[in-house]
């Protein structure tokens, strides 16, 4: 009775979290199943320092790498002059949604027409092609809107789906571009928890520059 039980818990789990209902018989298939939080975005101020040393990291081949990291800063500024900036980041769990939706429906869910939007995001991979949809939509129906993406990574930037859906980006009047080493060090000072209180110097890795470099063209190739 009590393996059904396990059972029926794990088939619900699955079902939030998109995982296969395969397997169920298998106890340690059937512990992981139960283990697995239901998907959730999570949010902060502050990402922890190992996850941005993987997740950002510009390689070019991102193993391993398929979580989406979004830092951003919005300044809202009013007819008066005032602007008023938050930051954050946004990390997505799993793969029921991403970051960058995630962003629109969570951090920035209703736009005052009052205001003026100034939003930049710092991502560890350029946006999917259903995200790049998201945005394009979002930015042809938000004039008081401005949005500027620095992405660590180009994701799958030789599907031609991908290229075409960057293309799409940069005709609604997104900005995007590949970070350099001092965004990646911007990041570091600004949206990585600091260990023991103390801000410790960022370090780059050994092909930041090159990795940047090679990004940079494949960029400029597909939004020519």
């Amino acid at each position: 009775m009590a393996q059904k039980e396990e059972a029926a818990a794990a088939a619900e789990a699955t079902s939030q979290n998109g995982e296969d209902l395969e397997n169920l018989e298998d106890p340690e298939k059937l512990k992981e199943l139960i283990e697995l939080p239901p998907f959730e975005i999570v949010t902060g101020e502050r990402l922890p320092a190992n996850f941005f040393k993987f997740q950002f990291r510009n390689v070019e081949y991102s193993s391993g790498r398929n979580k989406t990291f979004l830092c951003y800063v919005v300044e809202a500024q009013g007819k008066g002059g005032q602007v008023q900036a938050t930051r954050g980041y946004l990390e997505d769990e799993h793969a029921a949604a991403h970051a960058e939706e995630a962003f629109f429906n969570t951090i920035l869910p209703a736009f005052d027409p009052a205001l003026r939007y100034n939003v930049t995001w710092y991502v560890s991979s350029s946006p999917c092609a259903a995200c790049a949809d998201r945005i394009t939509k979002t930015l042809s129906k938000t004039k008081n809107l401005r949005l500027l993406i620095l992405v660590g990574r180009l994701f799958m930037w030789e599907e031609p789906e991908i290229q075409a859906a960057l293309k799409k980006l940069k005709e609604a009047g997104c900005k995007l571009r590949i970070m350099k080493p001092q965004d990646f060090e911007y990041i570091w000072q600004n949206f990585v928890e600091q260990e023991e209180g103390e801000s410790k110097a960022f370090q780059p890795w050994e092909d930041i520059q090159e990795n940047f470099l090679y990004y940079e063209e494949k960029l400029a190739d597909i939004l020519k």
